[in-house]
Order: structure tokens, then C-alpha cells, then sequence
């Protein structure tokens, strides 16, 4: 993977839940039967993440009311259906079957790596029992890379980087900070968390074996809500710099311990971009010491994203935190279109390689192997916005400064998938 810098600094263990008998009831609708395309997120709407879901339903909500006024998908229109997972395994295919029953054949989740897991393979075996009534699974945030690799699926699609990749950005760029020499590495402790503490270990070891690992250690998803004991151990270990993949409520709270210990860090990030964040990063006082990796940002110079961006924020009063939404989305319309059906096994055939100008600039394509989806990505740093820069995140003053991009040809890595194909 080759780091290149801006020419012009411009402006985030599967739980093995598979079909049974009791999840195998027929769609009631049929594609004839409704104007409307209505897709089912299923996320966290109640509990301790409850923010993360509501602002990515608002996101997909503004993402679709734009396809629609320019003129939905093979002449009807997109809608998004909330369904509240509340962050529990179980549920979570509780409610991707009340989505079937419904007649929705469109499932989009993100939150929680296992959940989409379960997912995954729910919709695999559902499809296999009742062809001719397939469900496609949309996925655009949960970043194991076991879901494109060993657990690949034909019916799931991911528009998230997954872990690996964002892991070899954040590498690549610790390959310029010579500054960083003792690193602590603090994850949530399910699959994803492990995976990106592993996945650290694996690349720091390559790319910056000088590096001290002085503190690894995971803690509970979604249940700490006082960090400081883990902040103590940061601070007495020496550590100038933490990798964390934390996420929501989990990484806010992580933030905001460090600011009342007065610990001044780097933190190098996958979502301290997401809600609380960038207010957490503020009162810490830890300017353009927290960087996050993503597919893109608010202050990207890129016109048609930035008014997109815009129109967001004055609606809805949220970030963009998925451009990638934006990317699925429009894809999603752009493949029934073509194949002239919101049938998912007509529509998924379109999508199964397909190549897409992505949200911020830049060619992406859903590499037809394991329907991980390739693309540009980008490390920003958090601090005080510049004269140049229109967006602030949480009327906090301070917003995000690209630092380093990474083009799609040098986003790949290798994959295991064995994909069968339906027939």
C-alpha cells in the first residue's frame, strides 16, 4: 500500500446465529405489488448506542430523499425502515425476519461486527431455502474482514473499508510520525475489537517494528462508563500515541477520561468522527493529536460532496458520517436501474463487480471476488478549522484536516473467499 500525501490540504468472534426453522416465513409483498423500494436498517435505536443509530438513520433518510428527487430507482421511490436491534445478537435476526414478513427484501446494518455476522448468514440460508425470494444484505460499517473472506457471502455486500485495510492506512501513515515510539492499544472485546488490535500488532511489527506495544488490553462493549482506570494504565505506561477502534459511547468516554487526567496523547482512530467525538476531542484539548481513517470527510475540496454535506446539516443538524451510505446507496439505485428490477437476484448481479464514481471523487468499484468494495481512503487530523475549511463538527469550532490519502489501487488486500454463485 503507497502513502500519498494532498498536493493541497483544502479545506470504525461471530456468534454463530444461522437460519432455523422458525425464521423461514415467505415474503408478503412481491416487486409488483408497491411504488415504493423500502429498505430495513437495522441497528440500534434504544440503549447506550442509540445515538450512533439515530444519526445513521438520519443520514440514510437525507441520502435517499436526494436519489429521489432525482428520480428514485426503475421509477419508484427509496425509503428506509428503522428497526431497533438494540445492540443484541438475538434481536437483531428477531427483527431482520419482522423486515421479511414485512415484504422488505433490502437489509442495510452496520453496528456491531457479530450482528452482521449473523446476518450474513441468516440471509445466505434463507435465500437457499426460498428461491425466488432472495434477500440481499447491504453492509455499511461492520469492517471484519472474515465477512469478505472466510464467511463471504454472493448476498452480502460491504462499502466500508474493512478492518485490514484501515489498519494498513494507519500503519503506512505511522511510517512519517517518527515521533511515535511507545504505542497502547485499546479495543472493545468482541471480534471487531480483536481484530484490530491483532491486525495493529501484525502491521506495527511490519512497517514501524521500532515502536514500543507498551499496553494491549480490551474491555467490554457498550458497559464502561468511566474509562478513567483505563486511562491511569495509559498514562503509566509510558505511551505517547493509542490505536483504538472504539466506537459510539466507547470512544467519546475514552476521550473524555483523558482530558479530566490530563493525558495528551495521539489517538489514531477508526470512528472518533462519530457522535460525541468531536466534542470529547475538543474539551480534551487534543488538537490534531486524534486522527481518524475513512473513506471521506466534510472539508474534502470536492464541490458536489461539500453541498451535499450542506444540505445534510441544515435538514437534519448531523454529519455526514457515511459517506460510504452515500456510495451504497446510489449504487443500489444505480443497479436496479440497470437490470430494470428491484429483485435483489437481478439487482445483485449488477452490483456483483461493479465499478462507481465514488462520494467525494475518485473510482470505486465492488470487487467481484468477495463484494468488498474498493476505494480511496484518507487520514484526517481533528483541530481548529481554517479560513478555507466550511465545515465544523458539533459547534465545536474544530473540524477535520486531511493529512494523507491512499488511492483504490493501493487499497487492496488479499482475500480467502470461495464465493458460490446462485445459479
Amino acid at each position: 500500500m503507497k502513502w500519498q500525501m494532498p498536493k493541497k490540504l483544502l479545506g470504525l468472534a461471530a456468534v454463530g446465529l444461522v437460519a432455523g426453522a422458525g425464521y423461514l416465513a415467505l415474503p408478503q409483498k412481491t416487486e409488483a405489488q408497491g411504488a415504493t423500494i423500502k429498505i430495513a436498517y437495522v441497528d440500534p435505536l434504544s440503549g447506550p448506542m442509540a445515538g450512533i443509530g439515530d444519526t445513521g438513520l438520519k443520514n440514510f433518510q437525507y441520502i435517499l430523499e436526494d436519489i429521489n428527487a432525482k428520480g428514485g430507482a426503475n421509477g419508484k421511490k427509496l425509503e428506509i425502515v428503522p428497526f431497533d436491534n438494540k445492540l443484541n445478537a438475538q434481536e437483531t435476526i428477531v427483527q431482520v425476519q419482522k423486515a421479511i414478513d414485512q415484504g422488505i427484501r433490502i437489509i442495510t446494518q452496520g453496528n456491531g461486527t457479530s450482528f452482521a455476522i449473523a446476518i450474513s448468514e441468516f440471509v445466505t440460508k434463507y435465500n437457499e431455502r426460498n428461491p425466488g425470494k432472495e434477500v440481499v444484505y447491504l453492509n455499511y460499517a461492520a469492517v471484519d474482514p472474515i465477512l469478505t473472506n472466510d464467511k463471504c457471502s454472493y448476498w452480502h455486500f460491504r462499502w466500508d473499508a474493512n478492518t485490514e485495510q484501515k489498519m494498513a492506512a494507519i500503519t503506512t501513515f505511522l511510517q512519517g510520525r517518527k515521533d511515535v515510539k511507545k504505542m497502547y492499544l485499546i479495543n472493545q472485546d468482541y471480534a471487531f475489537g480483536h481484530g484490530v488490535r491483532d491486525l495493529a500488532l501484525k502491521f506495527l511489527k511490519e512497517k514501524r517494528p521500532d515502536i514500543e506495544v507498551v499496553g494491549n488490553e480490551v474491555h467490554p462493549l457498550a458497559k464502561v462508563s468511566d474509562f478513567a482506570p483505563y486511562i491511569a494504565k495509559i498514562k503509566a505506561s509510558g505511551a505517547d500515541s493509542v490505536i483504538t477502534g472504539n466506537w459510539g459511547n466507547d470512544i467519546s468516554l475514552l476521550i473524555k477520561a483523558a482530558a479530566d487526567a490530563g493525558l495528551q496523547v495521539n489517538f489514531f482512530t477508526f470512528y472518533a468522527g462519530g457522535t460525541g467525538g468531536p466534542t470529547a476531542v475538543k474539551q480534551a484539548n487534543l488538537s490534531n493529536r486524534v486522527f481518524a481513517v475513512g473513506e471521506g470527510f466534510a472539508n474534502i475540496p470536492h464541490k458536489a460532496s461539500q453541498d451535499f454535506e450542506k444540505g445534510l446539516r441544515d435538514k437534519y443538524k448531523v454529519s455526514l458520517f457515511y459517506p460510504r451510505g452515500v456510495n451504497q446507496m446510489r449504487m443500489l439505485a444505480a443497479a436496479i436501474n440497470q437490470a430494470k428490477s428491484d429483485d435483489p437476484k437481478k439487482f445483485a448481479a449488477v452490483l456483483h463487480g461493479m465499478k462507481f464514481e465514488v462520494f467525494n471523487g475518485g473510482q470505486g468499484e465492488m470487487r467481484a471476488s468477495d463484494h468488498q468494495f474498493m476505494q480511496p481512503m484518507y487520514m484526517a487530523s481533528f483541530g481548529p478549522i481554517k479560513a478555507d475549511q466550511p465545515f465544523d463538527e458539533e459547534g465545536t469550532g474544530w473540524g477535520w484536516t486531511i493529512a494523507g490519502k491512499v488511492d483504490t489501487k493501493d487499497t487492496n488486500v488479499s482475500t480467502t473467499c470461495k464465493m458460490n454463485k446462485p445459479s
